[in-house]
């Protein structure tokens, strides 16, 4: 009897596994956190334990250790791709991968593969946050950056900014613009609307809480901040976004 058979009489009996699935939003926002930097995000994950969790991941083998590695090789194929995506270079993102899979042939237990996963994705995720940071801005600048990421959730002046680098605000504003090309308080828009996309894209928070999550002064200045920098409204970015999670 042919695969497709078999599967066809499982499917037709009821004979099949009827565990339900885990909502591909959750993959797909902690997929993009790897690729995104987000260290706190993976590591809060890791943490928890989830990619132990068998509540609807599926079930590929029904031996659990090798269960596992099936889903480590499945996690470790999307990350690369998401990685290469954000500008990973394709060699080392695939070097990277390889090398990890390669790693499971010397693993036998689930304790071992769960260590080998959390080492996988803080590794990625590392050198995306180093990637996506690396560049030849003074130390101020890049500083700054940091602060911006770091306090993305909060209402941040160009004040506040100067403070915690230690120089003047006229000065800082002048260095940004000459070595960014855009303001500060363009930067740190921008920095709010990309978040602001990933909330919009992977969770099912209404727009007044985007708005307070994000210290928006109120729901209708978010949308009309994210209309100016998207073209289109916040809704509409979620309608169309979760018809193609993948892409940006």
């Amino acid at each position: 009897m042919s695969y497709q058979k078999e599967w066809l009489l499982l499917e037709a009996n009821d004979e099949i596994d009827e565990m339900e699935h885990r909502n591909p939003s959750e993959e797909y926002q902690f997929y993009h956190a790897v690729a995104s930097g987000n260290v706190d995000y993976v590591r809060r994950n890791c943490e928890s334990g989830r990619f132990s969790q068998e509540e609807g991941v599926g079930q590929l083998s029904r031996d659990p250790v090798l269960n596992l590695k099936y889903h480590l090789v499945i996690t470790t194929a999307m990350i690369t791709r998401l990685c290469v995506q954000s500008g990973m270079e394709l060699e080392q993102a695939f070097r990277l991968s390889d090398f990890y899979i390669q790693k499971l042939d010397d693993l036998h237990s689930v304790n071992a593969v769960c260590q080998l996963h959390d080492d996988m994705v803080m590794d990625f995720t590392k050198k995306m946050r180093k990637h996506l940071r690396n560049d030849t801005n003074s130390k101020h600048i890049n500083a700054g950056k940091e602060y911006i990421y770091a306090h993305i959730k909060e209402r941040i002046t160009i004040e506040d900014l100067a403070d915690e680098l230690g120089v003047s605000p006229s000065y800082l504003s002048r260095l940004f613009k000459k070595e960014t090309g855009t303001s500060v308080s363009g930067y740190i828009r921008q920095q709010k609307i990309n978040m602001a996309k990933n909330l919009l894209r992977f969770s099912d928070s209404s727009m007044i809480d985007i708005a307070n999550q994000l210290a928006f002064s109120s729901q209708s200045h978010f949308i009309q901040q994210f209309r100016e920098v998207t073209g289109m409204t916040p809704k509409k970015y979620r309608d169309v976004s979760r018809l193609n999670p993948w892409e940006d």
